[in-house]
């Protein structure tokens, strides 16, 4: 390795270019029907950090592929990645990611900004364009919470590895604009954590009731979104058993009002 050489996907490309994603040969055509697809992430900021949440659907068509996929990662101590695209490709893209970080951390000692994170996952997407172009794209969401600023961050992009920073809230994949819709309803700046974890979890079940390929909570199966919360003190998975409670307590609100709560109209 070349001194200073602090981006680890530049080092495998220099070094075995074929185990970057993006590099690998893929014959003609279109593949977006042969793999599994992820859908639905929702990210939303709150006074102190930023929650990401994702519902646990993979889809191969009309086909559901997988009930219980796990779509949000942490990215490192401070920031988290959900996918939606590709399933195989994204999770590969997101251990290359995590890595990337972590080897920046080793070789400067000090950790990457948020921009400087959004930045490298951009890079990450733009090297798969090739594959995008035959129906294998990757679009994750990344948020964060920004040190320097102490605030919760949202970095959206799209196939072509642009990046956008989003407002408040936002959401990508298949139920994406049904989530946002009801965020647009729903979602408060003073929210606190526990609200703004309720605000994404009745979000992904406006996503569930309207699109096919998201799933909402299986009660029968037990399976509910995968939910991280990340502060100043760093990022935590929300466990299971608080993410059902919360999911309980929507599905019977639902039961009297299907559609949700209503929004105020001042």
């Amino acid at each position: 390795m070349s001194p200073g050489t602090s981006s680890f996907a530049d080092f495998l490309g220099d070094h075995q270019p074929d185990l970057l994603p993006g590099r690998r040969a893929v014959p003609a055509g279109n593949a977006g029907e042969l793999a599994p697809h992820g859908t639905t992430i929702v990210a939303a900021t709150f006074p102190g950090g930023v929650v990401m949440a994702g519902d646990r659907r993979a889809t191969m068509g009309n086909i559901i592929a997988q009930r219980d996929i796990e779509k949000v990662f942490p990215a490192d101590e401070y920031s988290v990645v959900g996918i939606a695209g590709t399933a195989g490709l994204a999770v590969e893209m997101v251990r290359l990611f995590q890595t990337e970080l972590e080897h920046y951390e080793k070789i400067e000692g000090t950790t990457l900004s948020m921009d400087g994170k959004s930045n490298r996952l951009a890079t990450l997407i733009r090297a798969n364009l090739g594959l995008a172009m035959q129906g294998l794209a990757v679009v994750p969401l990344f948020a964060g919470y920004d040190l320097t600023t102490d605030q919760g961050r949202i970095f959206s992009y799209d196939v072509t590895g642009g990046r956008y920073e989003e407002t408040a809230f936002h959401s990508v994949g298949s139920g994406s604009l049904f989530a946002r819709g009801a965020l647009k309803k729903i979602y408060r700046e003073d929210l606190d954590a526990e609200g703004c974890v309720t605000a994404a979890i009745q979000a992904l079940y406006d996503a569930a009731d309207d699109d096919s390929a998201t799933g909402g909570p299986d009660l029968a199966r037990r399976i509910f979104p995968v939910v991280h919360v990340i502060t100043a003190d760093g990022g935590r998975r929300v466990p299971d058993d608080e993410v059902a409670a919360i999911a309980d307590r929507i599905i019977a609100a639902r039961m009297q009002r299907p559609d949700g709560p209503a929004a105020a109209l001042t």
